[in-house]
């Protein structure tokens, strides 16, 4: 039975959702990294909050790990790297909280226009400061928004209803989804220029951290207000200090600080600064929400292979899943045969993928075919962790797409440049479910792959068949089939034969030295 560690304090549907689906679990929050190590080693799965910190320690120590769960958006306490190289899904749950989090920025803008926790504190101090507060309107100001994604929309679809004009910075916002939305598309800079009020929604990254410096407050409008309900470390809070002290900007609401629990900090105490203590997702909706999501990705992905919201690999909808599983092992077959061929570095990989297949999420495939490729060649691979291992050792990966074939319909193959040349490999589906390879080395051949084979490419002369036939039978090793392709007569041909057992090197050696074999292989699947 799969086990789950849920490490922080959940709302307690995500552990009905675990005790419905037959999943076994232990609740342990409140734990340290260090403490976390001596357990983890338990469990197949981690289901966390923000206050968990999954660090790379404690995923050395959790070999059976297969999936880490993040109840929220941010993995910033999750050392995602770490994970990926382990092979280890990280999953979030990026729309369970997206309206609380807009609505909280929403209500940090509207209390930093009006100044409503200041002149709340004042008034329960008896004090009738109806002058000192003195407000702006909403209304025909220019909002700029940072990170037009889930939460950046409705953040931008709320200030429209307030009669506020919207602008918005996103590198992957296209025009007519902007022009959709109701917003003009800027450059940042362009959005400094521009806005009234800043809010940012953007993940933390190595682009994003310290993006809001001296530099970009130098460039935005005299009086600007700024509202950060994303992540801590995305503003230079020394430099945003000295731009309310000289008035630059006007006020600032942050939910989140560079050090959390922020317990001092050096905008505490200012008079034109809104804190709260991360509220973004605190709403009792929201973290019903995220617990319900976290808990049925982790059960998906345990019971059925799906893998949705990941942030480091391709995800799997539960509904294709199934659906994708024939051209997931017929892809992982290509793979495999591809990597017991190749013998040199690899320079490029190039993945087609013809007929249906290519009408299908392809993005699995590829990293199921990498991950069996690179498996002959180093250990603890999967698709998780090969598109990365790919990109260290600098191997370019391409997919083609042909969705209409005279030859196929349905077929993957895969082109390996390697430093001594090229190598290939198609296969197909029988009967839409039975993978079969119908291409070596561009030598035409049909054949389902078993657990022992040898491959041998020679030249096609007679004796070559009977001279292996007599090495096999004077061993004691049976063949269990044998199939043959050549380009045409006298010229290359490819054996690929099923054996029942393992040659022995003696007897791989006697293979080897029949004069028509140029090539031999020993495969294992």
């Amino acid at each position: 039975m799969v086990k789950v560690l849920i490490a922080d304090k959940m709302d307690k549907k995500a552990e009905e959702i675990f005790k419905r689906d037959g999943i076994d679990y232990d609740v342990k929050a409140g734990l340290s990294p260090e403490e976390l190590c001596k357990i983890v080693g338990e469990y197949d799965a981690i289901a966390c909050r923000s206050s968990a910190k999954i660090t790379k320690d404690v995923i050395a120590a959790a070999p059976g790990v297969r999936v880490i769960g993040r109840a929220g958006i941010g993995v910033d306490t999750i050392d995602v790297p770490a994970a990926t190289a382990a092979g280890i899904v990280v999953m979030n749950t990026p729309f369970g909280n997206s309206i609380t989090t807009a609505e909280h920025s929403v209500a940090m803008m509207m209390a930093l226009a009006r100044q409503i926790p200041q002149a709340s504190v004042s008034t329960h101090e008896g004090k009738w400061e109806k002058s000192k507060f003195m407000g702006v309107e909403l209304y025909a100001k220019v909002l700029g928004v940072i990170g037009c994604g889930n939460i950046g929309a409705i953040v931008a679809n709320r200030a429209l209803g307030l009669g506020m004009k919207v602008v918005a910075f996103d590198p992957f916002l296209t025009d007519e989804r902007a022009q959709e939305m109701g917003v003009e598309k800027v450059e940042l800079d362009q959005l400094y220029s521009l806005a009234d009020f800043i809010t940012i929604h953007v993940p933390k990254t190595d682009k994003t951290n310290r993006m809001i410096d001296a530099g970009a407050l130098s460039k935005m409008k005299e009086g600007v207000r700024i509202i950060n309900c994303a992540r801590g470390g995305l503003i230079v809070e020394s430099d945003l200090k000295e731009a309310l002290d000289s008035g630059k900007v006007a006020g600032a609401a942050l939910d989140v600080f560079e050090t959390e629990p922020a317990s001092e900090n050096i905008l505490f105490g200012h008079p034109n600064v809104i804190c709260t203590p991360h509220l973004g997702a605190s709403t009792k909706e929201a973290q019903v929400n995220v617990a319900i999501q976290v808990a049925e990705q982790i059960s998906d992905f345990l019971l059925k292979g799906a893998v949705v919201n990941a942030i480091n690999m391709p995800s799997i909808s539960a509904e294709d899943a199934p659906k994708l599983k024939p051209y997931m092992k017929l892809a992982v077959q290509i793979g495999q045969l591809a990597g017991q061929i190749v013998e040199s570095g690899i320079r490029s990989i190039e993945i087609s993928y013809i007929g249906s297949v290519a009408r299908v999420n392809t993005k699995p495939l590829t990293a199921s075919l990498l991950a069996a490729v690179f498996a002959q060649m180093s250990d603890h691979v999967n698709m998780v962790n090969a598109p990365e291992i790919a990109k260290s050792k600098k191997i370019q990966i391409s997919d083609r797409y042909i969705e209409d074939s005279d030859e196929w319909s349905v077929a993957i193959s895969v082109r390996i440049e390697c430093e001594n040349g090229v190598h290939g490999v198609t296969g197909t589906l029988f009967a839409g479910r039975e993978p079969r390879i119908v291409e070596i080395e561009s030598v035409p051949i049909e054949a389902a792959l078993t657990p022992h084979m040898l491959l041998i490419k020679n030249d096609d002369r007679p004796g070559m068949i009977g001279a292996l036939g007599m090495v096999l039978s004077q061993a004691g090793c049976n063949i269990a089939d044998f199939r043959l392709g050549r380009i045409g007569a006298g010229q290359t041909a490819v054996a690929l034969i099923s054996i029942d057992d393992a040659v022995s090197n003696d007897v791989f050696e006697a293979i080897e030295a029949i004069p028509q074999v140029r090539q031999a292989r020993r495969l294992a699947f």
